[in-house]
C-alpha cells in the first residue's frame, strides 16, 4: 500500500517536530502535487489509519502502532 510510506512520514515528522505535517510538508517530502497528498490524507483518514479535526491545521493524529510502520524512505 503506497498509503504507507505517508504513514510512516507522519509518525517521523511529528516525533521530530512534536506536531503533524501539513499537506504542503508531505507534498514536498514526496516530490507530489498538492491534489496527490490531499486525496492521500483522505484515503488513509477513510481508512481509519488517520484521524483529523475539521477547520484544525496541522491536526493529523495517527491510529496505528509505530511498530506497524514501514521505515521512512
Amino acid at each position: 500500500m503506497p498509503g504507507l510510506q505517508y504513514l510512516a512520514f507522519i509518525y517521523a515528522y511529528t516525533r521530530i517536530f512534536k506536531r503533524s505535517p501539513a499537506e504542503a510538508d508531505m507534498r514536498r517530502h514526496f516530490e507530489v502535487t498538492a491534489p496527490s497528498v490531499h486525496q492521500m490524507v483522505i484515503t488513509l483518514e477513510k481508512a481509519g489509519l488517520i484521524q483529523r479535526q475539521p477547520g484544525e491545521a496541522r491536526s493529523i493524529q495517527l491510529l496505528v502502532q509505530p511498530e506497524a510502520l514501514p521505515i521512512l524512505r
